[in-house]
């Protein structure tokens, strides 16, 4: 089964936010091993994206000046990597003020979802039904449509 994982800068605050995020990783759990990672500070945000154990995974950073695919794209996406041979999946979203440089480095693809600016905090939601969206394409579901 497809691990995805999801590095964010920060945690969430806004009740009503954790409990949308919640909502989603709990219906990934029919698709995926889903696992959440929340860094506290820029070193160990860092610190765990750059950490051994995350060197085998294929690392997708959200930013600005990435490509923005559709929800078919995006599924599309994992499903060639899964397909491949890719077993982990790691998401980032930086802070407020988005994603270091030489950490993007370390990714191998740039995603973004819009030219517009949203709130790192709700961008996490947003991620989470793209990703749920996506992983129900994949398996033929309806919610997509």
């Amino acid at each position: 089964m497809l691990q995805i994982k999801l590095l964010c800068h920060g945690t969430l605050k806004e009740d009503y936010l954790r409990m949308a995020c919640a909502e989603y990783i709990k219906r990934l759990g029919a698709y995926c091993r889903f696992t959440l990672y929340e860094a506290k500070d820029d070193a160990s945000f860092a610190a765990w994206l750059s950490a051994p154990a995350q060197q085998k995974d294929y690392k997708i950073a959200l930013c600005v000046e990435g490509k923005q695919d559709s929800s078919e794209e995006f599924a599309e996406r994992i499903e060639k990597l899964a397909s491949g041979g890719v077993s982990s999946i790691v998401l980032v979203i930086g802070a407020s003020d988005g994603i270091p440089e030489q950490m993007k480095a370390m990714c191998q693809y740039r995603l973004s979802f819009s030219r517009m600016t949203f709130p790192h905090q709700l961008m996490r939601v947003i991620l989470l039904e793209q990703l749920y969206r996506a992983m129900n394409i994949r398996s033929g579901g309806k919610y997509h449509k």
